[in-house]
Order: structure tokens, then sequence, then C-alpha cells
């Protein structure tokens, strides 16, 4: 159930781009423990001059194959979020290329009530889920 929006520069392949989202699926699957086909994934490409995404004072230095993955999700504990954090970066890495340094992650917490996956119907509050 969770949302996956990932903004990322222009220029990446389709091949790259399903192996990304394929790598940030299963670290979704590995650290949120959600079905198999619970899978939405948004991708926004951007020029590189619209996406500005600093260091915060870490030291981060980030190249042009950045990704921001914005995940929209109902309560979870901190160990989950912690370890698909984790789960994520190397996913990436092993199977994208992207440096762990290039990723940013923001979960955003939403309740059973805020969603509806069709038919006008919030399927947590009726039980259909």
């Amino acid at each position: 159930m969770p949302l996956l929006r990932f903004d990322l520069v222009e220029g990446r392949s389709d091949e790259s781009l399903a192996a990304l989202l394929d790598a940030a699926h299963a670290a979704m699957l590995d650290a949120f423990h959600v079905p198999a086909d619970d899978r939405y994934q948004i991708v926004n490409e951007h020029p590189a001059s619209r996406m500005v995404i600093k260091d915060t004072g870490l030291g981060i230095a980030r190249t042009a194959n950045v990704v921001v993955v914005q995940v929209t999700t109902r309560p979870r504990p901190q160990a989950q979020k912690v370890d698909f954090y984790a789960r994520l970066a190397r996913y990436l890495h092993e199977r994208c290329g992207v440096d762990p340094a290039d990723l940013m992650v923001s979960c955003v917490e939403n309740t059973d009530e805020d969603w509806s996956f069709g038919h006008g119907r919030a399927q947590f509050l009726t039980g259909e889920l």
C-alpha cells in the first residue's frame, strides 16, 4: 500500500528505470512486509536545473544520479523505516549503481481513511483490505 514517488534527473533509460523501481519495491517488501502485488510507484523526471538537492551541512556530495523518494504510508514503526532506508540504499547501489550519497528519502504518514484504491470506496474502512 505505500505509494512511492520518485523524483529523478531526466535521462535514464527505460531499463534503468525498471531496475530502480524493482529495487525499491524489493526494499519495501523486505522492510514493510507488504504483499508482493502491493506496488504503487510514480516517476517524475526533471531537467537537472529543476532539482536542487543539497546536503543539509552533512558533507554529502550529490551527482546528477540523485534519487529522491517520497513514501506515503500508513504509520510504520521507526525500526521499519530505518530498515527501509538502509535496504533501499543498498539495493539501489547493488542493482542500479546509485551511490548511497545520491539517495534522499522522506516518509509521509497518513491513516486508513486517507486511502481509496478505486470505486470511490475507502477499502481500509470498509474491510475490503
